[in-house]
């Protein structure tokens, strides 16, 4: 049972989590394909880092803290609200005129189902947390708090995790908002100017 557990727990540090990078940054290529600057724009960039910020958290707090109550809390809460914002996602890249291909919608279906294939290893991990979840902690004093991990993740693999969050997911997607921000003060100023145009051109009409 040790080594299933081990290997679990490797699968989850040096598999999936690193792995979540390709179908981030492949996103972000459909996102930059389809311009989406041009057509959803800055409101569908806001629900990515959105999206980003729900996944972000609870996996921060899985390697800063240890698995308890409240940690599988945060985490089923954060799965749920990300499964609604990539709804809510698709219905404004649709409204926006942004074509989703088939290849993107391929992507989005991995990017969906990573953070219950993570939850799901994680609670085989702690079936004893997942028991104590479903009593609300009784009997268990620090059930409802974050404490830090026993055996803290060692610094050079949280260093490498964090580079890399930064290099594939931070840096790309602030590109992305920043480009939807550039191009919509552009269209406003020139909108600005297109009325202005026509006030001056009225304004010479006999």
């Amino acid at each position: 049972m040790p080594d299933v557990e081990a290997a679990t727990t490797r699968y989850l540090m040096y598999g999936l989590l690193p792995g979540w990078f390709v179908p981030g940054v492949a996103d972000w290529v459909m996102h930059r394909r389809t311009r989406i600057e041009d057509t959803s724009g800055t409101r569908e960039s806001a629900i990515h880092a959105l999206m980003m910020t729900e996944v972000g958290i609870p996996i921060a707090l899985t390697l800063l803290y240890e698995v308890n109550p409240l940690l599988l809390t945060v985490q089923l809460g954060a799965t749920a609200a990300h499964e609604a914002t990539a709804l809510w996602d698709v219905r404004t890249a649709l409204r926006g005129d942004r074509e989703v291909k088939p290849l993107e919608q391929h992507i989005h279906s991995f990017l969906e189902t990573l953070p219950f294939a993570a939850l799901g290893s994680l609670m085989c991990l702690h079936p004893e947390q997942v028991r104590a979840l479903l009593r609300g902690g009784r009997g268990r004093r620090r059930a409802w708090r974050l404490v830090p991990r026993r055996r803290p993740l060692p610094r050079g693999y949280l260093a490498g995790i964090g580079l890399g969050i930064g290099v594939f997911v931070v840096l790309p997607y602030a590109e992305e908002l920043t480009r939807c921000l550039r191009a919509a003060k552009h269209r406003d100023r020139k909108d600005r100017k297109d009325r202005k145009d026509r006030q001056s051109d009225e304004g010479k009409s006999p």
